[in-house]
């Protein structure tokens, strides 16, 4: 499973001494701008305001807590930080390993390096399994971004003679999929095409997609997975036009399904406004879940993260 350059978006955040340098996804795809976070507080700051995500704030969160131990911080205050960032994502399943590894006397500057190797090998693996689910010349559909999974998947693919290409849905409003999958995918080579988030249906009845790729940011025991907003409607079209449907998923959390996860609602300007744009009239209400639910029963396969 070798492969040539990753995308700056499969290991986003990296540690240099008492550092962290996280990749601001926020200004891509203009320019790679490394922003820094000196303590836990600064860290949490970046996961509010979705400097990072998915695998991002993954590796953010196990770097802050290697850097609050150098700095002598309580862990269990920098836990109790990072789980009130953002609820739907399952944060505590982090810091309860970490609270553990302390509490039963594990070194973290072992066993945080090891858990992030393990990661990083689990990732190419995931991507290596999706493309073994590939056939010559499929067309893949994808909403949001998969921190660098998608052109991995592509070259893994490429590897074994076959030819993809992807349509990548805007994902509004933080365009997550024009600006960042897009982006990676064409850095990659590969051929890709943006259309908006309400073109599916239309795309999907023209036979234009012979398959649906997305992420998961929260995945419940029954197999229910959380994904940024537009995911379910997606999943539901594609079992209209009988599509298959997959996903690659982290681990799951404790939730039984579903209907446990609780929903992240982001603030009403970041709908009403983009980079300082106002897109809708002042005072008007916006409603922005920055999630929603897809249920077992219409995911083709979850492609599981094992780390």
């Amino acid at each position: 499973m070798k492969t040539g350059g990753l995308s700056p978006l499969f290991w986003p955040v990296r540690m240099k001494g008492k550092v962290i340098y996280i990749l601001d996804e926020t200004r891509l795809p203009q320019r790679e701008v490394y922003i820094k976070s000196r303590g836990y507080r600064q860290s949490c700051a970046a996961i509010k305001d979705m400097k990072t995500r998915a695998v991002g704030q993954v590796l953010l969160v196990m770097y802050t807590f290697l850097l609050s131990r150098m700095q002598k911080v309580n862990l269990a205050k920098v836990a109790k930080a990072i789980n009130s960032t953002r609820p739907t994502l399952s944060f505590k399943v982090l810091t309860d390993m970490v609270l553990d590894w302390e509490k039963r006397g594990i070194p973290l500057e072992k066993s945080i390096p090891d858990f992030l190797e393990r990661l990083k090998r689990s990732r190419m693996k995931q991507a290596f399994q999706a493309a073994g689910l590939l056939k010559d010349g499929d067309v893949i559909l994808t909403h949001c971004n998969v921190s660098g999974l998608l052109p991995l998947i592509a070259e893994f693919a490429r590897k074994d003679a076959k030819k993809i290409s992807f349509y990548v849905t805007e994902t509004r409003p933080y365009l997550q999929g024009s600006r960042l999958t897009a982006w990676e995918l064409m850095k990659a080579g590969y051929p890709v095409t943006v259309i908006t988030d309400n073109m599916v249906a239309y795309l999907l009845s023209l036979g234009k997609v012979t398959k649906v790729i997305v992420g998961a940011d929260h995945l419940a025991k029954n197999g229910d997975i959380a994904n940024k907003i537009g995911t379910y409607q997606i999943a539901v079209v594609a079992r209209y036009f009988k599509i298959p449907f997959y996903v690659l998923c982290p681990p799951p959390s404790r939730l039984k399904s579903g209907k446990e996860i609780k929903i992240e609602i982001r603030p009403e300007n970041e709908l009403k406004f983009y980079r300082g744009i106002l897109l809708a009239p002042r005072e008007v209400k916006a409603y922005y879940p920055a999630f929603d639910v897809t249920p077992a029963r219409l995911i083709t396969k979850h492609i599981h993260l094992e780390v």
